[in-house]
């Protein structure tokens, strides 16, 4: 007669490569049910990103059927639960708040940013964005919602909250739904500071998994003063291949390393990478020079989390409002799929490791 300990012994011997320990004693498996030569469990990941489950599961039904029964029935229900950093008092409904950011201009961190925020939502995450580029908020185009407006509600205390807009799965906030689109926004420091901090704090936002925040070019007031107002789980770099973009990127990078920051770097995004037109998907055109991105992260120590190339369905799907990680069959959103997994993976394992501080 099988038991359930003989189960979980069993997959003692599974151990999840990124977190170094078994799915036991990470408290991984839940629910084991047994029925004659029927095993079931729940195997519950820490991200529904997890690039590794489909290695996981085998992985455990190997173990079953090795240690315990080599012809058992084997169902495993596979869900998540998104880790978050010990200390985040602040905004307690959001467990990680992840920040998209480039030195430069142009280099596409708001398509990043977007594209990376439905990945994740397609995945099982529930995901916010806000659109903290102040002088040059895009969200409101790439989600097809300008002129939008959020609607608020009352709290029992009076205070008024700001409702996120949803769309595609996603809680959206952008400054651009407060402005004329047609108008610049003359803002000196403080006032946009204070304008990003209510996107923050005066907003419905609910629980969520993950917050993206596109953040404006450069290195000034709204990345200190997110960086240090909040509890960020981590900043994904955003560049071109170009030695131009590169330059101010290696500032960008550096900011978040910098004793008054030390926000840590979860990865190097290359956009732009090459061209590939439609009618010839297997060439590539290097327009903007080369493993520029792959040699920053080298240089930096920290991850290269992957290419973008330039191809034109990703301009067309950001002006038609549908970012084109909505399309399931495109080979672009195959590449958002892999960067956001490392991206929900590396902050898994950077939870875990100061819960275990």
């Amino acid at each position: 007669m099988i038991t359930k300990e003989q189960v979980l012994a069993a997959l003692s011997h599974v151990e999840d490569p990124d977190l170094k320990k078994d799915l036991v004693t990470l408290n991984m498996i839940k629910d084991v049910k047994i029925e004659d030569k029927t095993i079931g469990f729940t195997l519950e990941l820490t991200t529904p990103a997890c690039p590794m489950k489909e290695m996981l599961k085998n992985a455990c039904t190997n173990a079953v059927r090795h240690f315990v029964l080599a012809d058992a029935e084997i169902n495993i229900n596979i869900t998540s639960r998104v880790t978050k950093p010990l200390d985040i008092s602040q905004l307690k409904d959001i467990k990680n708040i992840i920040l998209v950011s480039s030195g430069k201009g142009g280099v596409g961190k708001s398509t990043v940013a977007s594209n990376l925020a439905v990945t994740l939502a397609k995945d099982g995450a529930k995901v916010g964005l806000i659109d903290a580029d102040i002088y040059g908020p895009s969200v409101p185009i790439m989600f097809g919602l300008i002129g939008a407006k959020p609607s608020a509600r009352e709290t029992e205390d009076g205070k008024s909250l700001i409702l996120p807009i949803e769309k595609y799965g996603i809680k959206l906030l952008s400054l651009g739904f407060f402005a004329d689109p047609d108008q610049p926004v003359p803002w000196r420091g403080p006032m946009a500071s204070n304008a990003i901090k209510q996107l923050f704090n005066d907003a419905d936002w609910g629980e969520l998994d993950y917050l993206i925040v596109d953040l404006p070019p450069g290195t000034g007031d709204i990345h200190i003063t997110i960086s240090q107002s909040f509890p960020i789980a981590g900043a994904v770099i955003v560049t071109t291949p170009q030695q131009v973009a590169l330059a101010d990127t290696r500032k960008g990078l550096a900011m978040f390393r910098m004793p008054g920051i030390n926000i840590p770097v979860l990865g190097v995004i290359e956009n732009m990478s090459y061209f590939t037109p439609a009618e010839l998907p297997e060439n590539k055109y290097y327009i903007f020079g080369k493993n520029g991105g792959k040699e920053l992260a080298e240089k930096y120590d920290v991850p290269f989390l992957g290419e973008i190339p330039l191809v034109q369905g990703i301009t067309a799907s950001g002006d038609s409002g549908e970012p084109i990680s909505m399309e399931n069959d495109s080979p672009i959103a195959a590449s958002f799929t892999e960067i956001a997994g490392k991206i929900a993976q590396q902050i898994s394992i950077n939870n875990v490791q100061t819960a275990n501080c």
